[in-house]
């Protein structure tokens, strides 16, 4: 399995980046990759992967219960009422990211979803997946792009629409995340169990 997946102290074969944590294995395991629906849910990892940006998931994944416990669990609507006092907030916030452009992006983000359609953005995401018979599995890390030509059109697509802070990497980033893709190395467990 050189350069493939590597095994685990469970014996199971995983990408490799999953093993460095705990919190990488349980995320790689039962999240990563998964298909994930609805507006609230792809705002939420939208705004996470835009927070991520510079910066290692893994610093993300552990503040995660401080994100949503700041930003209304993400829910749409909520965020996008916030107030200059609750970005005053967000910026004092240690469980997050203090970062002042991105926290505005986010809250901007929340209010320009606020006058689209329920179900438009996850429309809007997933019009981008690629045809996953057109993309072999991965053998090894170096074989994962970080930009595709979906995720420059999505990340053009949400831009035009008004979304802030997501370029194509950020876009490929979340495709990952949310399931448009299946970057599980092949010969990753996860890949093997769906």
């Amino acid at each position: 399995m050189s350069g493939g997946a590597a095994v685990g102290p469970d014996g199971l074969p995983r990408c490799p980046w999953a093993l460095s944590t705990e919190d990488y294995v349980a995320y790689h395991d039962e999240e990563w990759g998964r298909p994930v629906h609805g507006d609230d849910a792809l705002f939420e990892r939208l705004s996470l992967e835009a927070f991520q940006s510079g910066l290692s998931w893994i610093t993300i994944l552990r503040r995660r219960p401080g994100f949503r416990a700041a930003f209304a669990d993400f829910r749409i609507d909520e965020v996008a009422v916030f107030t200059d006092a609750d970005r005053e907030r967000l910026l004092a916030d240690a469980g997050i990211i203090r970062n002042r452009a991105k926290i505005d992006a986010t809250l901007a983000n929340a209010r320009v979803l606020t006058g689209w359609a329920e179900g438009e953005l996850d429309a809007l995401i997933w019009s981008h997946a690629p045809d996953p018979a057109a993309r072999p599995a991965p053998a090894t890390l170096a074989d994962v792009p970080a930009v595709t030509p979906e995720s420059t059109a999505l990340a053009r697509a949400l831009k035009k629409r008004g979304i802030r802070f997501v370029g194509p990497t950020t876009a490929y980033a979340l495709m990952q995340a949310c399931g448009l893709v299946d970057d599980h190395l092949a010969d990753c467990a996860s890949r093997a169990a769906r």
